[in-house]
């Protein structure tokens, strides 16, 4: 590109147009206003959608990030604007979703001072970036925002944050950009090593009980066919995360269901049983693994992993393959023997019954008098198919929405996973939807995580992005509720929400809603929901004391998983 003098202000808005950029949620304030005066200029190329809360641009970044695969883009000003922030940075960098943030900061001669709205951003955010840089020069503008790009994006995902100082933005440079392609000290993603392939192809072709357990890597890397081709052709029983939900067909033959505390019983009890676990873009992450001192230890353990941080970081590794799991899997794939493994399958399938009869059965075709949560996303795979993206907030509710939703397509489980953030939801279906406007988006909330940014209807309503809500009251902070109840003699501390017309609230903000209390009028509200063009809020009351099992309680043994 051509060089010619401009704001470091435009220079920023040059920058996110050159990355393919053309979607930003952000909130204005003083630090960030040059920006936000050139963001008016270009606002026919580069979208704004204006939130009610800085928390509310990270998530709804974070949703259009997980729904897409493209990098998300927040921006906020100095101070709290900037510290508001934080959280859904937070919840970026454990879940690796490729974010950049972009904040507002006093003039570099303030920098220290105690200025109003000054904080140290920087320091703030350095535990949950993958990088941050304070720009206080204009001219660092294009190379600084290019490699922020670069990293976000690039091997393991993460988000990014540039704080630049208000003098940068309104100092002119001599622009020109240029796409960074490479970093000299960072290794974004490791030279496959053919011989651990080969070692790794081995050990499966020789095992009498594999398992591959696969997580969120499969979809960062577009590894899905991959998955499914490896999956087929070994006919090794295949369960997932929550962040991996979706990479393979929920009804899938080999698809056995999902890992960790409200998991399904055959994969957690069956972890401890296999001879050889393949791990696919995994964490080991301790709702997966339980407690790690009895994990899998009759097992020859093969990750496949493209961070080396994570490699016998929790679990020890007989063979560790490092590198993109895309590439890895191709490697693999005419390496592999076509097995399929019939009399281990029925070990699954014998513990599924048990599953089915002792907790499914009873939550999709309740005998009870309340409505349960499992029944509700029952109804809601009814009417979507399994075509729908499905944003869940954090809770009860959440391990019903992935424990029961179908689906048919990778990217559409879209949930805080590895942070736990109640509010997540609402502004992550905001994303989702703006990210793939041609997809059913529903978000599933409960009461507690619902009240954390409610606010963002008023986005919602000021954009009219047809998002769905679905709100299950239980009138409870259930899951801690469910943990008092189980570990705490029913001492319900502080867990019992008195809540408001939440009816009266979306209807405040001009978004259809419905109510519903009686089974009987469950199936024609969902159905009216799903129907709609426009956004709609659907509360359905469910049972106050529906409690998620199987569950394996803290610090347990996968093996230790209970029923009831």
């Amino acid at each position: 590109m051509g060089t010619n003098k401009i704001s470091g202000a435009e220079a920023v808005i040059r920058c996110l147009l050159e990355e393919g950029v053309d979607l930003v949620y952000g909130y204005p304030g003083g630090a960030i206003m040059p920006v936000y005066d050139e963001l008016y200029k270009f606002k026919d190329q580069l979208h704004h959608v204006l939130v009610r809360h800085e928390q509310g641009a990270t998530h709804a970044a974070q949703g259009f990030a997980r729904a897409t695969g493209k990098v998300g883009v927040a921006i906020a000003t100095s101070g709290p604007g900037a510290t508001n922030l934080v959280t859904g940075i937070a919840d970026a960098q454990i879940d690796s979703t490729p974010m950049v943030c972009i904040t507002g900061q006093v003039g570099k001669h303030l920098l220290g001072s105690d200025a109003f709205q000054e904080t140290d951003i920087i320091g703030i955010s350095t535990p949950v970036t993958k990088w941050n840089y304070q720009i206080t020069e204009a001219s660092e503008i294009p190379e600084i925002i290019a490699k922020a790009f670069y990293i976000a994006r690039s091997g393991r995902p993460g988000p990014v944050l540039v704080d630049i100082t208000k003098n940068a933005q309104f100092d002119e440079l001599d622009f020109s950009y240029e796409k960074c392609t490479g970093i000299r000290s960072y290794v974004a993603v490791p030279k496959l090593k053919l011989k651990k392939v080969e070692a790794a192809a081995a050990l499966i072709n020789s095992a009498k009980k594999p398992m591959i357990v696969f997580g969120q890597g499969i979809i960062l890397g577009q590894a899905e066919e991959l998955l499914k081709a490896f999956v087929e052709k070994s006919g090794i029983p295949a369960a997932w995360t929550i962040l991996g939900l979706s990479a393979l067909p929920t009804d899938h033959p080999l698809n056995v269901g999902m890992l960790g505390m409200h998991g399904n019983y055959a994969p957690n009890i069956l972890t401890n049983e296999c001879d050889v676990l393949i791990a696919l873009g995994m964490r080991f992450d301790d709702r997966v693994t339980g407690d790690l001192t009895t994990y899998a230890k009759q097992a020859k353990v093969i990750h496949f992993d493209i961070d080396p941080a994570e490699i016998d970081k929790n679990v020890k590794t007989e063979v560790a393959v490092l590198g993109d799991v895309k590439e890895a899997l191709a490697a693999l794939l005419p390496l592999i023997a076509s097995k399929s493994h019939d009399s281990w399958h029925n070990e699954f399938k014998k513990l599924y019954s048990i599953e089915c009869e002792k907790v499914i059965d009873e939550e999709l075709k309740p005998t009870k008098e309340g409505i349960s949560m499992g029944e509700t996303i029952e109804m809601i795979n009814k009417h979507s198919k399994g075509d729908a993206i499905m944003v869940s907030d954090v809770g009860q509710h959440q391990m019903f929405t992935c424990r029961y939703s179908k689906f048919n397509q990778s990217k559409s489980n879209v949930t805080s996973g590895g942070l736990g953030t109640m509010g997540f939801a609402l502004p992550a279906a905001i994303g989702a939807k703006m990210g793939m406007p041609d997809r059913e988006v529903v978000a599933i909330i409960g009461d507690g995580g619902f009240q954390m940014t409610i606010q963002e209807l008023g986005t919602i309503f000021q954009t009219k992005v047809p998002v769905k809500i679905v709100v299950l009251n239980n009138e409870f902070l259930g899951m801690v509720r469910q943990w008092q109840q189980l570990f705490f003699d029913k001492r319900y501390a502080s867990t019992e929400m008195i809540n408001p017309n939440f009816i009266a609230i979306a209807e405040g903000y001009y978004i259809k809603a419905k109510k519903v209390t009686k089974r009987e009028d469950l199936d024609a509200a969902v159905a009216e929901m799903m129907a709609s063009k426009e956004s709609y809020f659907l509360e359905v009351m469910v049972e106050k004391e529906n409690n998620v099992f199987p569950m394996i309680p803290t610090g347990a043994s996968v093996s230790d998983i209970r029923l009831s």
